[in-house]
């Protein structure tokens, strides 16, 4: 009996150890408001911004094949699905559009648009839909 007590002390202490200390965690709801205040909502008001104007100027066929990608700076990277629509969205940057939506989104900090080919979906999206005639 003795040596089972001694192994199960030393189970307890050795337990002790792996655990490590027990206290009482800080909540975490105030930190997470803090990030949020401090990092998100001020991209999120840009990005409406952004969002509508884009929304407003760009005709909507286009706009289905494109997506934001980052807003840095005062860049706007776009991300256009297919080189024939990248083509016709530089052709109507270079038009006017540009300029337009630069004045429309003045207070948001836009300076410069930038379009990179590239995919925010997965699979042959085209493909995968039925062709729109609107």
């Amino acid at each position: 009996m003795d040596v089972s007590h001694r192994q199960v002390e030393q189970i307890r202490r050795l337990a002790g150890f792996k655990q490590g200390p027990s206290g009482a965690a800080s909540p975490l709801g105030p930190e997470v408001v803090d990030f949020f205040r401090n990092s998100v909502a001020g991209r999120q008001t840009k990005f409406v911004r952004l969002a509508e104007a884009w929304q407003a100027l760009v005709p909507p066929l286009l706009a289905e094949h494109c997506a934001f990608d980052s807003f840095s700076r005062g860049t706007l990277t776009v991300l256009v699905d297919s080189a024939s629509h990248l083509y016709d969205l530089k052709q109507l940057l270079l038009a006017g559009l540009q300029r337009q939506l630069l004045i429309a989104c003045r207070s948001a900090g836009l300076r410069k648009i930038v379009l990179r080919p590239g995919r925010w979906y997965e699979g042959n999206r085209a493909a995968e839909g039925k062709p729109r005639f609107d």
